[in-house]
């Protein structure tokens, strides 16, 4: 798929400049990219959700079998 982006000369340079040393074009530098920040991304969710029971007073063994006498 392709889209439209706009980016500043400067950034447009250093792409180039570094599209050059590693011998790749700058739109596989563009995808490797955005394949990094979704996959950082993802992982910065995954890093909030654990842990978020920790601060709970609860025992987690008694509280899913409240959960399954209410079955």
């Amino acid at each position: 798929m392709r889209a439209l982006i706009d980016i500043g000369e400067a950034e447009l340079k250093a792409l180039d400049e570094i599209a050059r040393e590693e011998k790749v074009s700058r739109a596989s530098l563009i995808r490797e990219a955005v394949d990094d920040f979704l996959k950082r991304r993802d992982r910065l969710k995954d890093e909030e959700a654990f842990g978020l029971w920790g601060d709970q007073a609860v025992d987690g063994l008694a509280y899913q079998e409240k959960l399954r006498s209410e079955w």
